[in-house]
Formats: structure tokens, C-alpha cells, sequence
């Protein structure tokens, strides 16, 4: 005896909406064929972009470009005439300051130094802020390779920061000494030497620090030439008797008292 598939399929198809009953399916058609024909392919979640309106979120230690082309080597930020920004605490109460000369401090040195303020300020309420930005691409030979041949494959992100810039700050509702001591451990983690820094202290330009009133426009002044020294400002010439007898080291010299 033969199965009853022709009414089940019809049967099926109804529920589904998609057939009447006065529809004949062979006991070789496929619902699933059937019903694919009718309903439009639906994709994956994967291959749609979900709308949102945040931007976003971009990392500063690799930047959005990605790497398209290579970069130069450089040299770091040396404004003519003198410039001070970039060296004072902006969005937080403290910061750290680079202060021996300008350098290019890779990603990897920075991620480090941020996980070091992370680490030691575990638990305390604190916002931190990033004032630099690993968007230089360094490109490098291998070992024991000619000279010649092209400039090299990416190697890593890095960035220049220029001599007394901040690099990190901190804002929140921690203990001075507690933010000083993070300091100090990512100031131990990246190259170079640091210091720590307070808002409100005063800017920098180069290694010079803008105290007692100075201002840019001072700094930028040519510097005054110093009136000539008086004769009375002179020191006084000594004796011609005693210059003679000075040749002669057996003769002692006179007292000043003499």
C-alpha cells in the first residue's frame, strides 16, 4: 500500500499559507522548495549594519587611516619663534610632562604607561585622558640586510611628542599623592625623563619655565644688550712692580694689606 504523502503535503502547505487546497503537489515536490519561492531570502545578522547614532569609538594607539602609506621618519614639533602649547594640564587636575628632549615613543610604551596609571588607581573614581596619539607608522629592514631595495615593512604605531608636553592627565576623587605615585610608575614604563604636573602651573617653552611674570612676548623679544662696565666697575690693575716680580715664581707676592 502506498503512503498518503500527496494530502500531507497539501495539508502542510495550508498551514503555512502559502497553498489552497485545490493546489496539487507530486509526491516528488518539496515543501521547503515550494515555500521558498514565496518567502523573500532573509540574510544574517552579520551582513547587516545595525543603526546607531554613537560614533564610533576610535583607539589612540592605532589611528582610523590604518596603514595606507608610509610615513617619514621626521623630526618632532619645533615651532619657529617658540610656542607653548600643548604644555599644560587641560581637562584634568594633574598630568605628566615630558622634560628632557623630544622623542618617538611607540604604542606599545604607551599602552603600557596607561595600563600602569589603570593598575594603580584600581578601585578610585578617576577619569584619564590621553594627550598624544600613536599616528606615525615605523617601517623597518631586518636584520643583516643590505643597504638599498625599498624602505622597509611596517613594523609598529608610534608617536612624536615634543619636549615638555603632557602626556597623560588624570581628573577625579583621588589623593594627590596617590595620582603622583601612578605618575610615577608610567613615567618608570616610557622612555625618557618626567615630571609631574598640577593645573595651573605655569606653561613652558622649550626648557624654560614661564614664572615671575614672564610672558610669550618676552620670550619672543630679542635680548636687550647690558649697558658697558664703568671704570669704577673694573677690577683694579695690578702694580707694575708687582707685575715684573710676577714671572719670578721664588719672588712671594705682596699682602693685600701691603
Amino acid at each position: 500500500m502506498k503512503p498518503r504523502i500527496q494530502p500531507l503535503l497539501q495539508l502542510q502547505a495550508v498551514k503555512c499559507g502559502q497553498l489552497s487546497r485545490s493546489w496539487a503537489l507530486s509526491p516528488t515536490t518539496s515543501l521547503m522548495t515550494t515555500c521558498s519561492s514565496h518567502f523573500p531570502r532573509v540574510q544574517s545578522p552579520s551582513a547587516h549594519r545595525t543603526f546607531t547614532t554613537s560614533p564610533k569609538p576610535f583607539s589612540w594607539l592605532v589611528p582610523k587611516r590604518g596603514h595606507t602609506q608610509k610615513n617619514r621618519k621626521g623630526r618632532c614639533r619645533v615651532p619657529t619663534g617658540g610656542s607653548t602649547r600643548g604644555t599644560t594640564v587641560v581637562w584634568g587636575d594633574y598630568g605628566l610632562r615630558l622634560r628632557d628632549h623630544d622623542r618617538r615613543i611607540s604604542s606599545a610604551h604607551l599602552a603600557v604607561g596607561a595600563e600602569a596609571i589603570k593598575k594603580r588607581l584600581r578601585g578610585e573614581r578617576y577619569r584619564l585622558y590621553t594627550r598624544v596619539a600613536a599616528n606615525i607608522g615605523v617601517y623597518t629592514s631586518g636584520n643583516e640586510v643590505r643597504m638599498g631595495k625599498g624602505k622597509g615593512s611596517f613594523d609598529y604605531w608610534a608617536a612624536r611628542v615634543a619636549v615638555s608636553q603632557i602626556v597623560f592627565e588624570i581628573k577625579g576623587e583621588c589623593h594627590e599623592q596617590v595620582i603622583r605615585d601612578a605618575m610615577r610608575l608610567a613615567g618608570n614604563k616610557l622612555p625618557g625623563l618626567y615630571e609631574f604636573v598640577k593645573k595651573g602651573d605655569p606653561p613652558v617653552m622649550g626648557l624654560t619655565k614661564m614664572t615671575d611674570g614672564m610672558t610669550l612676548a618676552d620670550m619672543s623679544r630679542p635680548r636687550a644688550k647690558l649697558p658697558a662696565p664703568s671704570g669704577d666697575m673694573t677690577a683694579g690693575r695690578i702694580p707694575a712692580s708687582v707685575a715684573g716680580n710676577v714671572s719670578d715664581p721664588a719672588t712671594p707676592l705682596p699682602s693685600p694689606t701691603a
